[in-house]
């Protein structure tokens, strides 16, 4: 049986960067499993066909249970299968999140986690198009960019939010989150820039690095709670391969619980009913389920709005406290783009513009559990969008702050008919039966193994899980509670920082091991002179 120091699971935003990171130490062998394709598809590396991507070869394509509170809907959850993950079919949104959300990290007893520990890490992997400053890094392999040939109507937006008393922010990852702006993208020489354009491409010759696309992870291999290998089917085959050091599991908020689970690992009840062996009862696998819900404020244009547009779906966005909590994060975030986009479903034809109004800290969690003991069956998710009447209040606010901001002048030359919610639609009933209607997801669930101490955290603080050993996830699902905005550049730190608690355990044991052996050596020298 072949056998590696690591074995990562899972080649997207956080597999990559720690396989890139790893395989720094050429000493250091790395296998790397991914059960989508290679990158290959021409529309990934196209912006502006971001959209084609989802339901498509390279998305997983999962839907949730019927979900209560959205009138019974289930809704549609794209995961990339492909390397890159999900970087390789998202908007491509550079975004994040706010120095609160890392210091509440902290607060909730995850030292190490606080903004000021995190921000050395997003500046590592970032390139900046602006150089670099305080905030941003300049010799990262993640390239950041300004956009090069904004539509005209999403400066409108910027220019509409600003009349109403919205400070301009240019640089939302600066200092300061709120305000409206242009966003910044992972976009480099007009093409996508993913996590495996970034952190895996580059380092695919490295002798010590072996990336198997194809392979669909099975389970995990434990002689009592230690961490031995991993088994995979590829090509129709049930593979085994050993590990020396640890197992890296990056395979994302739904897939990362669902294969602890697949292993033994999570509420010991759960997995009794499906015939599945305990090897650790860790009864918080699979919950804590966080995601942004939205609706979408849509608008015919009387004109083309695409032939200056060089971009992704979404160019311009707005951060603001609806209950004046400067001390907190922002609980709305905006959207915007040249683009009519309609959920459910995000139905698109015509010209027109489009702005999501996006929860960002919803009160609803949900969870994720096994269906059934088959690999490969699908998880049952469920989000339970909107549990919260006050979260249903905020999409309303949001959607009549819309509404007055593309009443202003600023769209006067743009504006068409609203598509959505219609002009019909006007009273506060009305708007509360939209937001359950249409509400939907902006894809970035996270949390499902949450890192703590407490009885329902299932890895530490750093991301070692729960009473077995060398196992440690590394994804947006070890986030305890979701950041404000996009969640690809906080999953790409959580890599960065992860390769480094995997590095300091590795020298640790190194030493502990050279400590050993030479307290062996001296032994066995003391026994021959007594001798």
């Amino acid at each position: 049986m072949t056998d590696y120091d690591y074995i990562a699971i899972g080649a997207g935003s956080a597999g990559c960067v720690v396989a890139n990171r790893l395989t720094e130490d050429s000493n250091t062998t790395v296998l790397l499993l991914e059960a989508g394709k290679p990158d290959t598809k021409p529309e990934i590396q196209i912006p502006s066909e971001c959209l084609s991507l989802l339901g498509s070869e390279v998305d997983w394509a999962y839907f949730s249970e019927p979900e209560p509170y959205l009138n019974d809907r289930k809704i549609f959850c794209p995961r990339g299968k492909v390397l890159g993950g999900s970087s390789s079919i998202n908007f491509m949104i550079y975004m994040r999140g706010n120095p609160h959300d890392y210091d509440h990290w902290q607060s909730l007893g995850n030292p190490g986690w606080s903004y000021q520990d995190v921000l050395p890490y997003f500046k590592k992997s970032e390139h900046s198009s602006r150089g670099a400053s305080e905030f941003h890094g300049g010799d990262g392999e993640l390239s950041v960019t300004d956009l090069i040939a904004p539509a005209v109507v999403s400066q409108r937006f910027v220019d509409a939010a600003v009349a109403l008393g919205y400070d301009h922010n240019p640089d939302v990852n600066g200092m300061q989150q709120e305000g409206v702006g242009l966003y910044q993208l992972t976009i480099e020489d007009g093409k996508r820039h993913s996590a495996a354009a970034a952190f895996l491409l580059p380092i695919l010759d490295r002798p010590n690095l072996t990336v198997t696309t194809g392979a669909l992870v099975t389970r995990l291999l434990f002689e009592g709670t230690c961490t031995v290998g991993v088994e995979y089917l590829h090509e129709g085959t049930l593979h085994q391969v050993r590990v020396n050091r640890e197992v890296i599991l990056s395979a994302g908020a739904f897939d990362s619980p669902k294969l602890l689970m697949l292993s033994g690992i999570g509420d010991a009840e759960h997995l009794k009913a499906l015939g599945i062996p305990v090897v650790a009862d860790l009864p918080g696998v699979g919950q804590n389920l966080q995601d942004h819900p939205v609706v979408s404020v849509a608008h015919e244009a009387t004109q083309d709005l695409h032939k200056a547009s060089t971009s992704s779906i979404a160019e311009a966005g707005l951060f603001l406290h609806t209950e004046g909590n400067l001390d907190a994060a922002p609980d709305l975030q905006f959207l915007f783009g040249p683009v009519v986009l309609v959920p459910p479903g995000y139905a698109h034809s015509g010209l027109g513009f489009t702005s999501f109004v996006c929860l960002t800290h919803p009160q609803n969690i949900g969870s994720v559990s096994l269906r059934s003991p088959d690999p490969k069956d699908a998880s049952m998710i469920q989000m339970n969008y909107l549990q919260s009447e006050s979260d249903v209040q905020k999409l309303v606010a949001g959607i009549k702050l819309l509404r007055n901001l593309f009443g202003t002048s600023a769209f006067d030359e743009f504006r068409g008919e609203e598509i959505a919610p219609g002009a019909d639609k006007q009273s506060d009933a009305a708007l509360v039966t939209y937001v359950r209607e249409a509400c939907d997801t902006v894809y970035h669930p996270v949390g499902t193994c949450k890192m703590g101490t407490d009885p329902m955290a299932v890895v530490d603080p750093e991301l070692r899980v729960h009473g077995v050993e060398g196992l440690r996830v590394v994804d947006a699902s070890i986030m305890p509670t979701i950041t404000t905005g996009n969640t690809n550049a906080p999953t790409i730190m959580i890599g960065e920082k992860a390769a480094d608690f995997i590095k300091a355990s590795r020298d640790r044991q190194t030493l502990h091991s050279k400590y050993n052996f030479n307290a062996l050596i001296a032994k066995q020298n003391i026994a021959r002179r007594s001798a």
